[in-house]
């Protein structure tokens, strides 16, 4: 019998999380006991600065890494979205869970969809990603950053700070509040992040008994997809926090990934896809990088990174 213990933001969501991964990994491994180790990260800690000018390099996830690296956890869960692209040393992905609905939700108190918002309706968003494809498709509205967990930003809602909210569907899903979704935003208008829905389980990359025990939660199709998802940010040199989405969706044993780079405004939003067989998933997500730099992404990127430490 091994006490294994479960690293953890201390939100409701990544609870949640966590909890449904224990419970996941008790169905092969009932002879083991699991405790929580809630971990606070940067993200946590600051919540009256912009996420832009935290850093890109795993603002929610680089404390729970850390305690990793050191033995204190043996395994740490994360929303996938908030995982850099390159690991520290000595750590790997050991599951990718199966995908929930990945697209993003509006939730409104006074609306059933955006189209019933009043001109200059103020929507809260912790994305910049959001921010920029919304305010393309719907200009008469106001975006403003939002930071805090669910419950959080769920609160400055109620108590009238913001008309409207644009959260991910797969989190309200989770904790169980779809009664809360007013609208569903297609991936037309809104791409979402890079591995929005997934869940990803980290572990040490020398943990033989961790990597045997999570092959039960590991789903290859999905790590398959996510990590031409992530291949794509990656080549583009972006982090979590940049404006640029991606959703790579399987079919027939062939992939479709979709990407994207805007500006922060939205005025310009370059966008393209590419396809292509599963074991081409690395070279696929990097090639429509390329395609993107190539309309010019570089320039946008680097003007949104220059815009965001300048307010």
């Amino acid at each position: 019998m091994r006490k294994i213990i479960v690293g953890s933001r201390d939100s409701r969501l990544a609870l949640s999380q966590s909890n449904w991964v224990i419970e996941e990994l008790k169905q092969v491994a009932a002879e083991h006991s699991f405790e929580i180790k809630l971990i606070k990260t940067k993200g946590d800690k600051i919540l009256d600065t912009d996420l832009t000018k935290l850093g890109d390099k795993g603002v929610f996830v680089k404390e729970i890494e850390d305690a990793l690296l050191c033995g204190e956890i043996d395994l740490a869960v994360h929303s996938m979205k908030d995982v850099p692209t390159v690991l520290p040393a000595g750590l790997e992905i050991g599951a990718v869970t199966g995908k929930e609905d990945p697209r993003d939700a509006l939730v409104s108190l006074q609306a059933a969809a955006f189209a019933d918002l009043p001109d200059g309706a103020l929507i809260g968003t912790s994305s910049l990603r959001r921010i920029a494809q919304l305010s393309r498709s719907y200009p008469r509205l106001t975006f403003r950053p939002v930071r805090g967990n669910l419950e959080t930003r769920l609160r400055k809602l109620t108590e009238g700070e913001f008309d409207a909210l644009v959260l991910a569907y797969a989190g309200l899903k989770r904790l169980g509040w779809l009664d809360l979704v007013t609208e569903i935003i297609p991936p037309e208008i809104c791409l979402p992040a890079v591995g929005q829905g997934r869940l990803a389980v980290e572990i040490r990359d020398d943990d033989k008994a961790m990597k045997e025990l999570l092959r039960h939660l590991d789903r290859p199709e999905e790590r398959t997809a996510v990590s031409a998802e992530r291949a794509f940010l990656r080549r583009l040199e972006g982090g979590c926090q940049i404006p640029a989405g991606a959703l790579c969706e399987i079919s027939d044993g062939k992939l479709r990934l979709q990407g994207l780079v805007a500006s922060l405004d939205g005025s310009t939003i370059l966008r393209d896809e590419a396809t292509g067989p599963l074991d081409m998933a690395l070279d696929i997500g990097e090639k429509l990088a390329e395609k993107l730099l190539s309309y010019g992404a570089a320039a946008i990127l680097k003007k949104a990174r220059l815009d965001c430490n300048a307010r």
